[in-house]
Parts: C-alpha cells; structure tokens; sequence
C-alpha cells in the first residue's frame, strides 16, 4: 500500500478545508463562495492556470509537468455543490446554511482534489498538464454539460478524463470499479391524465382521473416485470400522484410523475415507448386522455475499458489489490459525469466511505479518512497517465 506522504502529512490540513466547505454548503450554479474557495486554494498552491466562471459557476486549474506541460492534459473532475437537505447530524461543523446540506460528499470530493492538487504543483513528477476540474450543479443541473457546452474541452484539450465518488457501505481504504455501465441514465416522466370531475356521489357521471391514474400505477409496474429482459437492468418508478382538493368531488385532473433509470439505450427507449403507451391507453380505454412528458436527463455513466484497467492499477497501488473491486456491480443512481465520459475516454471509480449514513440522508457525513486514500489516488493516476 502507498499512501502518499505528502498526503499524509498534510492531512489534517485537508481536513479541515473538507469542514469548512460542509459548514457553507451551495446549491447548483450559486456557489459564489465555494468556487472562490477552491480558486483560492489553487491560486496559492501555484497552479500555472486558474480559470473561473466556466459553465457559469466552474473552475479549472493547470498544473504544468516536465518541459513546460509539452504533451497531453489529463483532467480530474471533483463535483461542487450541495443537497436542498436539512442536516441532522449535530456534528460542530455542520451547515450553518437552513435547508443546505453537503449530504453526498462533494465537500470531501473538493478536499482530495485539492490536496492532490497542492502535492502535484509542488513536486510536478510527470510530463505534460494536469487539468483539476471543479464543477457545478451536479445535483440536477447538468454542470458537467454546462461546462463542455462552454468550451470547457477547447480551452483545455484534455485527452481522458477521471472521476471519483465516495461509496458509504464500501469500506475506508478500498475501491470499487467496473469496465462499461457504472451508473444508470436519469430519466424523468410526467403523466397528466385529463378526465371529466364532478359531484363523489355521482361518479357515473364523471371520468374519474384518479381511478385511472391508479391503474396507470399498476400498469406501469410491468415495463421491468414484463416487458423488459430480466437480464438487463431497468427501474421505472412513480413517486407523485396529485389530484384533487376537497372530499366529495372527483377533479377534471390528475398528475403523476416518477423516474426511470437504465444502464443501455435500447432498455432506456423501451420505457420511454412503453410509458407513452401504457398511460395513453390507459386513459383512451377509460374515455379520458393522458399527456405525457418525458424528459431525458443524464445518460448512462460508462468507464472505458482501458482507462478502466489502468484506474485498477492505480487503485491497487494505492490501496493493495485485494481492496480494489474489478467487478463492482453498478449502480442505478445517476451522475453528469456521464456527459464528460461521452466527450473523452476516461473513468469513474468509487472509494470507500465506511458505515456511514446513505448518501442524500440528512445524517450523511464524509468520512475524513478516506482523504488519505482518494488524494493519493489522484496524484498517482496523474503521474502515471503523464508518465506512460
């Protein structure tokens, strides 16, 4: 195992740049003081290019190797922004921000980052440029995307480009990774079911939205059991139905909306297709009309399998290959890291946070010492990208 002693020595420092930044969470885009944090912290440690504003809210840093950074740029990407959650864990450093939370670990992604960020400007054992990306509204907001479709990849040309995320569950000081689908496509459905409302005592006279939005439920529950291979992995949930305000009256409308999530594009056009069917005939066959709007969010998370091998060898450096899972078996959770992944070759990696609370759990916290672990993985994948 090869933790390295930059890192180790400056731990504690790491640590505390993870508190602050839990202690004054921000919200997608509006992360004024996070970014100039980060901008900061990177200016001091002597980055040859800090660069804000990318994407409306990003910030990229240039770290120059051997002969002036001549030869390929590798970037690592650290996530920014915080939960709309109210935090419960009572720790001293928790969010003085009411209904913000760092409840998925982004402060500790920025504090590996940085950390490594600090060892590489100082000790710069590799040949080319290592590009720190520090991104925006990754909690819905498509930040990733938001920063190619500012010229994130033609101001800094990066050849490949690696993500890391903590794993509660996994322990402190292991890794978990697999070559393809990691993550699943996010995909979001509502369904608005037009009948005809009246008096409850009479619903012979009406087109009860609400019984048809029940059977929808029930039909739609079928896309996974019934339609799709069981071999291939698909979620369609519904998680809202609103109709209806008061006892005795059946409304004019009913909503319902939920959320689909797939590891391949021919499973994510499936129930797409078998959505728009199930609810418009459902609610032709009960004489009322349904509209719906399917909106595809962030696509699938897909490691390349080279990149894939080398981040296995890099891990297994770092934490010995007995703490390195080849094979983990992906998650149906979503990341914009997705959006990065389709514009270069690269990979996404897991690092153990220990038994902690799940991840958006209003009593989530990063574990600290996991620092040790993720930094070090940054500094040796960069040298060893740079170095190959």
């Amino acid at each position: 195992m090869a933790i390295n002693d930059h890192i180790t020595a400056s731990q504690a420092e790491i640590a505390a740049w993870r508190r602050h930044l839990h202690t004054h969470p921000e919200l997608l885009y509006d992360v004024p003081e996070t970014a100039a944090f980060v901008a900061d912290k990177l200016a001091s440690f002597g980055c040859d290019t800090v660069a804000t504003g990318i994407g409306g809210t990003g910030v990229v840093g240039l770290i120059h190797g051997r002969e002036g950074g001549e030869g390929r740029t590798v970037g690592l990407r650290a996530d920014m922004d915080a939960l709309p959650i109210e935090e419960e864990t009572g720790l001293s450093y928790a969010s003085t921000q009411a209904g913000k939370m760092h409840a998925c670990g982004h402060d500790g992604h920025m504090a590996m980052l940085l950390g490594a960020a600090r060892v590489l400007a100082e000790t710069r054992r590799f040949a080319g440029t290592v590009a720190v990306v520090f991104q925006p509204a990754e909690e819905g907001g498509a930040g990733a995307k938001a920063m190619i479709d500012d010229g994130l990849l033609d101001r800094f040309p990066m050849t490949e480009l690696y993500g890391m995320h903590n794993l509660p569950g996994l322990a402190v000081g292991r890794f978990a990774i697999r070559p393809g689908p990691i993550m699943a496509s996010t995909d979001e459905f509502s369904i608005t079911i037009e009948g005809r409302g009246g008096h409850a005592a009479m619903p012979h006279t009406t087109m009860d939205p609400i019984a048809i939005g029940a059977a929808m439920v029930q039909s739609l529950q079928m896309i996974v059991s019934r339609s799709a291979n069981p071999l291939d992995s698909l979620v369609v949930s519904v998680t809202q139905f609103h109709a209806g305000f008061v006892h005795n009256v059946i409304p004019e409308k009913a909503v319902l909306s939920g959320t689909v999530r797939a590891l391949t594009e021919p499973m994510r056009e499936l129930a797409e297709a078998r959505i728009r069917q199930i609810a418009e005939s459902t609610a032709a066959a009960h004489g009322a009309r349904a509209l719906v709007d399917y909106d595809r969010n962030y696509p699938v998370t897909r490691n390349e399998p080279q990149a894939t091998s080398f981040c296995t060898e890099v891990a297994a450096a770092v934490a010995g290959a007995d703490n390195v899972d080849v094979d983990a078996p992906p998650l149906m959770g979503g990341e914009d890291f997705a959006y990065m992944l389709e514009e270069r070759p690269g990979a996404f990696i897991f690092v153990g946070n220990g038994d902690s609370a799940g991840l958006h759990h209003p009593r989530y916290d990063f574990n600290d010492e996991a620092i040790a672990f993720g930094a070090s993985y940054w500094i040796a994948l960069a040298e060893g990208a740079l170095g190959r």
